[in-house]
């Protein structure tokens, strides 16, 4: 049987700058700017287009300190995809940053592992150090899409498409979750927030925000194994990306990036 192939992008919504200090366990002693991008991915073919995560609002961003660019459901249709039209979202963990503008989305269903929505929802909430991450409205409309019958749970991992699958990591969060999708290139992975920067799966270090040390290093090992090689592995928030991919049309120098192609370096 033939694996179908997919075309993958990544649209910046967000930036915003850092320092080096603050983005690894133990500091860093070389420090210096360290800026962050902020991302959700697009996953189609002919037959189906699957949505990787969905970003935050103008509003999060202000009160947050991001500088914030355009919506997820914005930046899909600079790529020609209309929000309604979804009908499979990916939410890699419930993260400020990666699962919220979920209303934008009213025709699709949201894959999410059951560890992740466990944590959120249960004792460890109750931290306010734990709870920072998240927004208590991110949290309350996905349940609202549990109620609805628009949540795909998932218990480690799963195929979701034909040439498409979920697969936990953990570490970062919970139930953080990496996609796997089959290319034109071979197999790539979107790591998500498995790896914040290239700089940490290529060196084994680690983003200070975490709850399991010892699962994100771990599933630096895993993103290999599943990814063609170390160029088919794409960080979660390096600007980086930007730069090593082509632009996904004329016009979206900055903007969106195809990551089925061939990298630069």
């Amino acid at each position: 049987m033939t694996i179908p192939s997919y075309e993958v992008y990544a649209i910046r919504y967000a930036e915003r700058d850092g320092r080096r200090t603050a983005h690894f366990v133990g500091g860093d002693p070389h420090d210096g700017p360290m800026a962050m991008d902020y991302f959700v991915w697009l996953v189609r073919n002919a037959e189906r287009t699957i949505v990787v995560d969905t970003g935050f609002s103008a509003e999060v961003a202000a009160r947050r300190g991001r500088h914030f660019l355009r919506s997820a459901a914005q930046g899909l249709e600079l790529l020609g995809v209309r929000d309604a039209g979804v009908r499979d979202v990916v939410i890699t963990h419930m993260h400020n940053d990666h699962a919220g503008t979920l209303p934008d989305f009213p025709g699709a269903t949201f894959h999410i592992q059951d560890s992740e929505m466990a944590h959120v929802t249960g004792r460890r909430m109750r931290h306010a150090f734990l709870q920072r991450p998240y927004e208590v409205g991110d949290v309350t409309n996905m349940v609202r899409m549990i109620f609805d019958g628009r949540v795909a749970f998932h218990d480690g991992d799963e195929e979701i498409a034909p040439g498409v699958s979920l697969h936990h990591i953990g570490g970062h969060t919970p139930g953080l979750q990496s996609v796997r999708v089959h290319t034109a290139r071979g197999w790539m992975v979107l790591a998500s927030d498995a790896s914040h920067y290239y700089e940490h799966f290529e060196t084994g270090r680690v983003f200070p925000v975490t709850v399991n040390l010892a699962e994100v290093i771990e599933g630096y090992a895993k993103l290999h194994r599943l990814a063609e090689s170390s160029r088919h592995i794409v960080p979660g928030h390096d600007p980086l990306v930007m730069q090593r991919y082509p632009a996904a049309a004329k016009g979206l120098e900055g903007i969106a990036v195809r990551l089925d192609a061939d990298p630069r370096y």
